[in-house]
Order: structure tokens, then C-alpha cells, then sequence
């Protein structure tokens, strides 16, 4: 099952990247969303997929019993999903922005101005 999940990050990664090196901008922005799943993917899937208890301590224990699932891919996860939005949002004002001032959805037209 995890030789499944390589192969669909690997495929997410491949797709993002393709279209990254696009000219149009919405294929641009569309790669840099499937980059930024694909690395979410890749962090739950490093960390073990796992139906094991939550990470809670026991009121009367003093440590956390062994079948547990684990919490920090999770926060990597949750951060990543903010950090990636936050890019993401940039790049569309960005890009909308480039828009409205050249009337061109071609990188290649964006590299030629000087306005």
C-alpha cells in the first residue's frame, strides 16, 4: 500500500512540476497547488499511516501507550497546508495583478516588459 502512496506522490510532484514549466499563468498557479499536495501527502505518508489510539496520555499513566498514532506529521501537515494557502494566495493576487496591467496570460510576454 505504501509502494501506492510513492506512486501517486510521485505523479502529484511530476504533474506540478510539468505544469510549472508552462507559459500560460493559470497552469503555473494550477502546478504550484499540486506541488504543495503532493508535499502534504509525501509528510502523512513519512509518517506512517497508522489506525492506531490517539496520542493521549492516560489520566493514570505516566507515559503513552505503544500502538499510538503520531502526532507530529500532523502539525508539520497543518502548517504546511497555511504556509502553502498563504503562497498560493500570493501568487494568484500577483499573477491577477500582472494580468490587469499587461492583458497577457503568457510568461514569456510578462519576461519582455518594462513596465
Amino acid at each position: 500500500m505504501e509502494g501506492l502512496w510513492a506512486l501517486v506522490v510521485g505523479v502529484l510532484y511530476a504533474a506540478g512540476f510539468y505544469l510549472l514549466l508552462r507559459r500560460s499563468i493559470v497552469k503555473i498557479l494550477l502546478g504550484l497547488c499540486l506541488l504543495a499536495h503532493a508535499t502534504n501527502l509525501l509528510v502523512f505518508v513519512a509518517g506512517r499511516l497508522t489506525r492506531a489510539a490517539p496520542a493521549i496520555i492516560a489520566p493514570d499513566a505516566t507515559v503513552l501507550a505503544p500502538p499510538h498514532a503520531d502526532p507530529v506529521p500532523q502539525a508539520v501537515i497543518l502548517t504546511a497546508i497555511v504556509i502553502g494557502f498563504s503562497v498560493q494566495a500570493f501568487a494568484l493576487v500577483l499573477f491577477r495583478r500582472a494580468y490587469q496591467r499587461i492583458g497577457v496570460d503568457d510568461a514569456d510576454a510578462l519576461r519582455t516588459t518594462d513596465t
